[in-house]
Parts: C-alpha cells; sequence; structure tokens
C-alpha cells in the first residue's frame, strides 16, 4: 500500500487492552461531566468532582489510547520492535490501576488521591522505560524518533508536576501551586498530546491517504519551534511574565502552523481523491488545534487571561484537537487490527470481510457531526452561562461518546 501500514509484530491483545479500557473512562468521564454540569455552567474547573471528570478524560482515555497506539505504531514508524511485550501487559495492569484509583479519588478523598498517583506514576514509569529502551534500539533516528522522544519527556514532566500537585492536596508544603497547575497541564495537553499527535500523523496522514512523494520540509522546523514555544510559555508561568507569554504562544502557533503545512502538502500528493469520513474528521481536528492556538496568542496579546475563558479555550483544546484527532484515528486503527487479528491468516481459504466492511461510514458521519455540535454548543453554552443548554450539549456529548464506543465494539463483534 503506498504510504505504508499499520502492521508491526505487537501482540494485537496489547494495543486493543489500551483502547477498551480508554473506551469505557471516556464514556464514564462524560458521564461525570454530565452529573457535574452546573459547576461547568459556573466555570468552576478547579473542583475535585470536575478533576474527576478531567483525569479520566485525560489519562483514561487519551493518555491509555496514546500508550495502546503507541505500542502499535512505533514498531512501525521506527522500524523497531517493542522491547518487552510481557513487561507492556503488566505495565497495562498497573497504570489501569493507578489511573482508576487516582482519578476517582481525586473527586472522593483529595486528600487521598497522593496514594492512586503514586501506582499511576509507577506504571508511567514502566512505559517511559518500555519506550526509551525500544527507542534505543532503532538504528537511523529521524523526526518521528524526535516528535515520539519529546513527547515522552513531556510525558514525565506531566507526570512530575501532577505528582507534585497531588502531594500538595495530600500533604500540602509546596509552593507555587498555580504555576506546577499551570505547567502540568502545558506539559500534558500541549507537550505530550501534541507532539505525539504531530508524529503519528507524518505516519496515519500518508498511509489513509495513500500518498507518496511529499518532502516534510517542514517537520524539523515544526517540531523545534513548537518546542521553543512551549518551553518559553512554560518560563512564564514561572516568572510572571506577560511578554514571555505571548512570545511562547507565537513559536508554538509557528509550530503548529509548519505542522499544518507539510499535512496540507501530504493531502496535495495523494492518490485517494476521496477520504474516509473517519479520516477526515481528524483532518477537521488539525484545523481546530491551528484555531485554539490562534486565539491563545490572540488573548495572550489582549491581555485576556478571565479563568472561565481560558478554562473553556483548554476545553476545545482538549476536545477540539486531541480528542477529535483520536476518536478519527482510532475509527481506522481498530478495525484494521482487528480484522489483522482475525482474518488476515484466513485470505484465500475462506471468504472474509474486506477491510472496508469492517467501518460502518455513514455511523461516523452522524457520530462526529454530533461530536461538533455538541462541543460546540457546550463551549458557547458555557462561555454565557446558561445552564439548561450546558447540561443538553454536555448530555448529548455523553451519549455520543457511548454510541461511539458501541460502534467500536460492534466492529470487535464482527
Amino acid at each position: 500500500m503506498v504510504g505504508g501500514s499499520l502492521q508491526s509484530n505487537t501482540n494485537i491483545k496489547l494495543p486493543l487492552a489500551f483502547i477498551l479500557y480508554a473506551l469505557a473512562a471516556f464514556v464514564v468521564a462524560q458521564i461525570v461531566l454530565l452529573i457535574n454540569s452546573d459547576l461547568l455552567t459556573m466555570g468552576h474547573f478547579r473542583v475535585p468532582d470536575v478533576w474527576m471528570g478531567a483525569h479520566f478524560l485525560l489519562l483514561g482515555y487519551a493518555v491509555m489510547i496514546a500508550m495502546g497506539a503507541m505500542y502499535q505504531l512505533v514498531p512501525v514508524a521506527l522500524l523497531t520492535p517493542i522491547w518487552n511485550q510481557t513487561f507492556g501487559f503488566i505495565q497495562l495492569i498497573v497504570t489501569a490501576v493507578g489511573i482508576t484509583a487516582f482519578s476517582i479519588l481525586l473527586g472522593l478523598a483529595p486528600n487521598k488521591a497522593l496514594y492512586g498517583g503514586v501506582i499511576a506514576v509507577i506504571g508511567v514509569l514502566m512505559f517511559i522505560i518500555q519506550m526509551g529502551k525500544t527507542i534505543n534500539k532503532q538504528e537511523q533516528k529521524n523526526m518521528m524518533t524526535a516528535f515520539i522522544l519529546g513527547a515522552i519527556i513531556f510525558l514525565s514532566l506531566t507526570i512530575v508536576a501532577g505528582f507534585l500537585l497531588a502531594w500538595n492536596l495530600s500533604i500540602g508544603g509546596i509552593a507555587s501551586h498555580g504555576s506546577i497547575l499551570s505547567s502540568h497541564i502545558t506539559f500534558g495537553v500541549a507537550g505530550w498530546f501534541s507532539l505525539l499527535i504531530f508524529g503519528f500523523s507524518y505516519k496515519l496522514v500518508p498511509m489513509f491517504s495513500l500518498s507518496h512523494g511529499y518532502s516534510m520540509k517542514w517537520a524539523k522546523p515544526a517540531f523545534f519551534t513548537y518546542m521553543t514555544g512551549l518551553v518559553i510559555l512554560i518560563a512564564s508561568f514561572w516568572a510572571k511574565a506577560a511578554t514571555l507569554e505571548t512570545i511562547g504562544w507565537i513559536g508554538m502557533l509557528g509550530g503548529f502552523f509548519f505542522f499544518v503545512l507539510d499535512i496540507r502538502e501530504i493531502l496535495t500528493k495523494r492518490m485517494k481523491k476521496k477520504l474516509d469520513k473517519p479520516f477526515s474528521f481528524s483532518m477537521v481536528a488539525i484545523m481546530n488545534g491551528l484555531g485554539v492556538h490562534v486565539l491563545a496568542f490572540a488573548f495572550s496579546v489582549f491581555g485576556i487571561h478571565d479563568i472561565t475563558v481560558w478554562g473553556w479555550l483548554i476545553f476545545l483544546y482538549v476536545m477540539g484537537w486531541i480528542v477529535f484527532s483520536i476518536l478519527g484515528y482510532l475509527y481506522k486503527i481498530v478495525p484494521f487490527l482487528w480484522w489483522t487479528y482475525k482474518y488476515a491468516n484466513k485470505i484465500g481459504q475462506e471468504k472474509v470481510p474486506t477491510l472496508k466492511e469492517m467501518i460502518d461510514e455513514k455511523t461516523s458521519v452522524i457520530l462526529f457531526t454530533l461530536f461538533i455540535i455538541s462541543t460546540a454548543g457546550l463551549t458557547v453554552s458555557g462561555l454565557l452561562q446558561i445552564n439548561i443548554t450546558v447540561f443538553l450539549f454536555q448530555g448529548l456529548l455523553t451519549l455520543t461518546s457511548l454510541l461511539y464506543v458501541l460502534s467500536i465494539i460492534r466492529v470487535l463483534a464482527k
């Protein structure tokens, strides 16, 4: 296939196990946020109940999906096998237990969240060791290596900052709680997730669009400009310097724009005239991400520091860029993994479904449309502080999330 393949020597049960846990956490997160929709309306994001929903979404869903995807895609992208797959299954159990305990304790007993956090940290450290050992085995490093390694570094920093926050809640005594919190959020959503999506998009976009002959000439500027912006932005949280903050956002916006230029070139080189709907949704997510970076830069320039406004901007970043990217790519990746596991060895021996038949495109259009409507409606309602519409759009988002998960499970039943 032009653009490559997703197939690797990883036991498919490993990434699928991560994905299934993540999908369950995704629905739980939406239910928790629905129950606490009144807090969302008032812009109260820094409260235990919202923390619980946010961490089920970001740790339970997004991080676990990312880990599962990396077990499958890192061998493909870096042309080197996973270091130890048995270790991966152990890491899955430890991380799932830790994230579940940590998220629940954040909502019910924040002063004891540290205990769940310790287990989650151990699980993430195991993952970092796994990926570090795997990357070290790669003979020829490339820009994919840089994006993945950069993402892992920021994942490590996210965990350190998160552990310090949990320590503050449980024991106290660590100063600069606000700076640590801002750094924690930035390390995670802009560092770990964005760099990882950048890196894997350079593999997935050509594959799903059947592209070839593209240059990736903006990959290096995208990486270094975005990384520089991130470092400057995080420094501004500690220096309390508005000018540094603006410069940081300029760097991140520039890096994201370079990434978009590469994706645009890849798509212009495609052989596939009509893009699959789930993949198109991931492309919409990229434009959402660029738009949020533009807004963040504009807010910084005009001195808009309202906590509620920034809270909903972070929500847009998480849902419109990170979650939408994952939802779109996942709708393509899961059918491939399951088809490979169940039918690849049966070709020529019996009639098997095609990969295209494993994907329900009509359902995907409905689901992705509902995701866009509910996310946009929830953001506008939250900014206007209209409680009834916040509840209704969060309810729609919860229902759509459940239907999405059920559609993935249907693939596994084929």
